[in-house]
């Protein structure tokens, strides 16, 4: 059965395909799907997980040509990972297109502060009871630059021929540690991207835990310019982005690159994705190859992909054609 997903239409200058999966397990016991994901085309058609089946849903009044992608990684809170996920993907098909990065922000900001309020147990100490989920965000404005929103440790990632670069910054405690000047760019690049480390200092319901390694803050901590050190500025949570034609754009949950040494893992994907005729080709070899051939030291978890692919032939403003490297990309 054709999966959902291939039903969006999302215009000539845009290639989309997605894909996920409950687990890198072929057994009757695979793990409860957590991650979730929401597409809305160019006609306001949204597909998104609900109780790990694909729904659709057409959206009333959406503005023709404005998109939405968005993928989430639910976790803890007594296993309600999955339905604060689910809800942050309710709450992003009835939130309104969004022309501005500050009005994006804004709005994502108000939804989190409500989903907080519904997900704590009252009388609980609360905030070690409260589930919470990544949120990585792409909205795809006609005629304009994509707009990111980042929040957890699931990623995006910009894939040509030569390099694979991560454009996010994963919120875990080393990330706090080179905040505070504790840890320069290698150091950094070793802990997050070089090593698998399951811990994380902030996450979409659950709160932050930058400011205070000890205290599990209620707002989410937009890390930007200001708090970020100078390796880290172009990769800021919110901002713009310029994309290139013939690059594969991947926003992913990290069971992609929860293994032993990820680094080995992911240097592979120019090879296997740079090139891909399609963003289906490209879901398609990622999974494949993935389950063929595991990284080393593997750990067992849910995997979910968006991959993008923009066409520069068509008259899209936010698609650089040169060779340039793209603003924000990491330099290692």
């Amino acid at each position: 059965m054709p999966s959902l997903f291939e039903t969006l239409d999302f215009g000539p200058g845009l290639d989309v395909a997605a894909r996920s999966a409950s687990s890198n397990s072929s057994s009757s016991h695979a793990l409860e799907n957590q991650d979730n994901l929401v597409l809305i085309d160019a006609n306001g058609r949204a597909i998104v997980l609900h109780g790990q089946i694909e729904r659709a849903v057409q959206l009333p009044n959406w503005p023709r040509g404005h998109m939405r992608m968005a993928v989430l990684d639910g976790m803890g809170g007594h296993g309600y990972g999955r339905q604060a996920a689910e809800a942050v993907a309710a709450g992003l098909l009835r939130m309104p297109a969004c022309a501005t990065l500050a009005e994006l922000a804004s709005r994502l900001d108000a939804l989190h502060a409500q989903l907080q309020q519904q997900f704590s147990t009252p009388g609980d100490a609360g905030q070690a009871r409260r589930p919470g989920t990544t949120l990585t965000l792409l909205e795809l404005r006609p005629q304009q630059a994509p707009l990111l929103y980042h929040v957890g440790d699931s990623r995006l990632y910009e894939i040509t021929p030569d390099r694979a670069s991560a454009l996010t910054i994963d919120h875990v405690p080393a990330t706090a540690f080179a905040m505070q000047g504790m840890l320069n760019a290698e150091e950094w690049w070793r802990q997050v991207h070089g090593e698998h480390r399951p811990h994380i200092a902030q996450a979409f319901i659950l709160g932050n835990a930058f400011a205070d390694p000890q205290q599990l803050n209620d707002a989410l901590c937009a890390l930007d310019g200001a708090r970020l050190p100078g390796f880290l500025r172009p990769l800021a949570d919110r901002r713009a982005i310029t994309v290139r034609s013939g690059a594969v754009y991947l926003l992913a949950t990290d069971g992609f690159w929860a293994c032993r040494r990820p680094q080995e893992w992911i240097a592979q994907w120019p090879e296997l994705l740079g090139s891909s005729a399609s963003a289906a080709e490209a879901v398609d070899t990622l999974f494949g190859s993935y389950r063929s051939a595991p990284p080393s030291g593997l750990k067992l978890d849910n995997l979910t992909a968006i991959a993008l692919r923009f066409n520069a032939k068509q008259d899209v403003s936010n698609v650089d054609e040169t060779a340039l490297p793209l603003p924000g990309a990491m330099p290692f």
